[in-house]
């Protein structure tokens, strides 16, 4: 099969979150593009995960914990490709310490890991893309803490990539809309919800994984070379709406 991404054989790339779903089929990808490909999940070891994860380098990372981004900068070393796609989302948003727990992992962990792996990435004139979300345009009103946190994210990624031009480094953002993933199991359950949501999607059908990873790895080769600050919406035409 032709490699369709040539340039990252032989890079160093790391996705947070990449045990399942789109951070999974983005480290596919980039694995299949030639790439050697950490991953980070929440669970003691790979065997834990129902999706295969040979040929990924596996780290556990609590990012609820500030510490984790330093302790994976230093296990890691030189790194080419950094895409920040560890994430949560909960019940209890309206809720202090609920509102808190997500910030903390889906924003400011983000900042975390930028700081701890901007020398390796300014060494290599290396990229990072982050996961965004409809939600970083769109308010998502019962997921109060996910909405502020990905449009934080968005801001965030104008701010670094502005700061870090200088140093060679980019920094983009994908927003991801209706994606058929294990998250969204519960909403294609139910048909008649499942319809009247991919009403509002002018192409009117679930994106895939796949789909969402080859933005990713479009946005982290140097065919984007002269991106950087900007995001892209993989969403069906959903924000025409």
């Amino acid at each position: 099969m032709t490699n369709l991404w040539p340039e990252f054989a032989g890079k160093r790339v790391l996705v947070t979150g990449g045990s399942q779903g789109i951070g999974h089929a983005t480290a596919q990808a980039f694995r299949a593009a030639g790439a050697s490909v950490m991953i980070t999940g929440t669970r003691e070891s790979a065997k834990d995960y129902a999706d295969a994860l040979d040929g990924l380098e596996y780290f556990r990372a609590d990012f609820a914990s500030p510490e984790a981004a330093t302790a994976l900068a230093a296990a890691i070393g030189p790194l080419d490709v950094l895409v920040n796609n560890a994430g949560t989302g909960r019940p209890d948003e309206y809720t202090a310490s609920g509102f808190r727990t997500v910030i903390d992992i889906n924003l400011n962990s983000v900042m975390d890991m930028a700081l701890a792996f901007h020398p390796a990435l300014k060494a290599s004139g290396g990229t990072i893309v982050n996961m965004g979300s409809l939600s970083s345009f769109l308010a998502l009103r019962e997921v109060p803490a996910y909405t502020a946190s990905k449009a934080g994210l968005l801001g965030l990624t104008r701010a670094l990539a502005d700061k870090w031009a200088p140093d060679g480094i980019r920094v983009n953002l994908v927003a991801p809309g209706f994606i058929r993933t294990r998250m969204t199991e519960l909403q294609r359950s139910d048909a008649a919800y499942e319809q009247r949501l991919l009403k509002s999607v002018p192409m009117r059908r679930w994106g895939e994984p796949e789909e969402v990873a080859q933005a990713v790895l479009y946005l982290a080769s140097p065919r984007s070379a002269y991106i950087t600050g900007q995001s892209i919406a993989i969403d069906g035409g959903l924000m025409l709406r």
